[in-house]
């Protein structure tokens, strides 16, 4: 198990309803950048796909966790604030970087993707699709 599916596994345990069996099947059945961005976009869509997962508690996952992804986002921000300064970042921008690191990213691979795109009038999902799609090909 990497370290990004244990922390994917910790954070899952911790949503009600969600054991350790509903975690480890949910993490067979979807890598844990997916299921993030998944959360993150609230596309309950994807997350009902995966066996034993309905409509309810993919509401619950998406819910419960986007708080915590939110939270364990606010962090990484608050220590990178020096950089936003010095790039003059949007608050979106900011946002989906943010993001994709929680996904496993390096935030100087993600300045490096992002740095060439005009960004502006994106929403934060749409960079994130953006990024990830930058990153991928790397």
């Amino acid at each position: 198990m990497t370290s990004e599916e244990l922390r994917m596994f910790e954070l899952l345990i911790q949503t009600s309803g969600i054991g350790a069996k509903s975690a480890l099947t949910i993490l067979a059945n979807i890598e844990p950048h997916q299921f993030a961005l998944a959360v993150i976009t609230n596309d309950d869509a994807k997350l009902t796909k995966i066996p034993g997962i309905g409509k309810k508690t993919a509401a619950r996952m998406i819910l419960e966790l986007k708080d915590k992804m939110k939270i364990e986002l606010d962090e990484v921000v608050s220590k990178n604030s020096d950089v936003e300064e010095k790039l003059n970042i949007s608050e979106n921008v900011e946002e989906a970087m943010s993001a994709l690191q929680v996904l496993g990213y390096n935030r100087k691979e993600i300045e490096k993707a992002l740095e060439k795109e005009n960004l502006k009038d994106l929403s934060v999902e749409d960079i994130i699709r953006r990024g990830l799609s930058l990153l991928a090909r790397d």
